[in-house]
């Protein structure tokens, strides 16, 4: 299975595509989703990894990307100025998801 990567900055993509992974750089919700949406029509990706300011673009959306299709599996990825999340994220997610807060 490949890796596919949807960036909103040149930097991102050119690190991951010195690692083999393919990639797009967009910078509007339409462009986000329609490449998103030509990804799961892929069957040899595997990963698909976002940076943050992508996500939140989209972030609905993707969230239910999240919760309703295994494959590809979704990793949302700091650009290289790092993470601006939370150190909660993960606890965030899990309340947003299944309702628990732990």
């Amino acid at each position: 299975m490949k890796s596919f990567l949807i960036s909103d900055n040149k930097d991102t993509w050119v690190g991951m595509r010195l690692c083999g992974v393919d990639g797009v750089i967009v910078h509007s919700r339409k462009e986000v989703l329609d490449t998103i949406n030509s990804v799961f029509k892929d069957d040899t990706i595997g990963l698909l990894l976002l940076t943050e300011k992508i996500v939140d673009l989209a972030k609905e959306e993707i969230m239910d990307y999240k919760l309703k299709k295994a494959i590809p599996m979704i990793i949302e990825i700091p650009d290289r100025h790092g993470t601006t999340r939370t150190k909660d994220t993960i606890s965030q997610y899990i309340r947003e998801s299944v309702g628990i807060k732990i």
